[in-house]
């Protein structure tokens, strides 16, 4: 089978998770390198549009049959579904929190007024702003390299990107902070891969599924996604979500969903929470994002300068 991946280091790094699970299972499994439109483009995220500038291409050689299986980080896919095309797995969800890469081993606490804090995220851009450190927040683009290598320069005083990325590179121990999800609640889908395939491949659809599929990664990621299709808000809006999976009194599974919509300029923010059964997680995203609406979260959504 034919997989396609896009060319970096972290996309191929992740890919390859999924395909040595593959081939432990006896698959043989051939790396299709994709150049996506965010790998061309050196404009922000909001620039390029936002949701899917990372998965279109891959997607579209799905759908053209070049690929049989396209690998993506999920929270890079739009939550709008695709008719010819399923996620057949969501495999082990890795940590989802954002990391810190600070100069001399700083915590975000420790660093000073008015420190160069660069990130490519509006959301993540957005809570360090609300925050209240007076941290100067600066766009930044590039791979997990070049950025860590803009802090070692002093270029920037510290940089904020995915644990997981982190992790799947083997570079973790660089991180100087693991931010807890109460001061930067992570992207909805973050940490966690999807593993892509045609809708009319029922039995590659099941395989993969019976091979890949973690239930409790996929229920909490569908549960951020569907509040995020809710609010109509893409990849790039200034939106954090996080589902925790725990159990209930009676020993059932039970899902903590918390979210936060923020004003790009950090001045105002919609922080609220909700738990309920695992299986309900879906309905459980889209009534919060309903409440995080009446509560003032429409008007911050659409903003794009801080």
């Amino acid at each position: 089978m034919k997989l396609g991946t896009r060319r970096s280091a972290l996309a191929l790094a992740q890919s390859e998770l999924v395909a040595k699970a593959l081939r432990d299972n006896g698959h043989d499994i051939e790396l299709v390198e994709v150049v996506t439109e965010g790998d061309r483009s050196t404009e922000s995220l909001q620039q390029m549009g936002g949701t899917g500038v990372f998965v279109t291409e891959l997607r579209e050689q799905l759908r053209r049959g070049e690929v049989d299986i396209a690998v993506h980080s999920l929270k890079d896919l739009p939550t709008t579904p695709a008719d010819d095309l399923v996620v057949a797995a969501v495999p082990l969800r890795a940590d989802p929190r954002d990391a810190l890469v600070a100069r001399d081993g700083q915590r975000l606490d420790q660093l000073p007024d008015g420190a160069r804090i660069g990130t490519g995220s509006p959301r993540r851009a957005a809570q360090l702003r609300a925050l209240g450190f007076g941290f100067e927040v600066v766009p930044i683009r590039g791979n997990v390299d070049t950025r860590l290598r803009k802090v070692a320069d002093g270029e920037y005083d510290a940089v904020v990107v995915a644990a997981a990325g982190l992790a799947r590179l083997g570079r973790l121990d660089d991180a100087t902070e693991l931010l807890d999800p109460g001061q930067l609640l992570p992207a909805p889908g973050q940490g966690a891969l999807a593993v892509e395939c045609r809708t009319g491949d029922t039995e590659l659809v099941t395989a993969l599924g019976k091979l890949l599929d973690d239930p409790a990664s996929r229920g909490a990621v569908a549960a951020e996604r569907s509040l995020l299709a809710a609010l109509e808000a893409g990849c790039s809006a200034p939106v954090g979500a996080l589902a925790d999976i725990g159990l209930d009194e009676s020993g059932n599974d039970e899902l903590y969903l918390r979210a936060i919509v923020v004003a790009v300029d950090g001045s105002r923010a919609v922080r609220l929470s909700t738990t309920g059964p695992l299986a309900d997680g879906e309905r459980l995203g889209q009534r919060l994002a309903a409440d995080l609406l009446d509560a003032g979260a429409a008007g911050l959504i659409g903003e794009t300068s801080p």
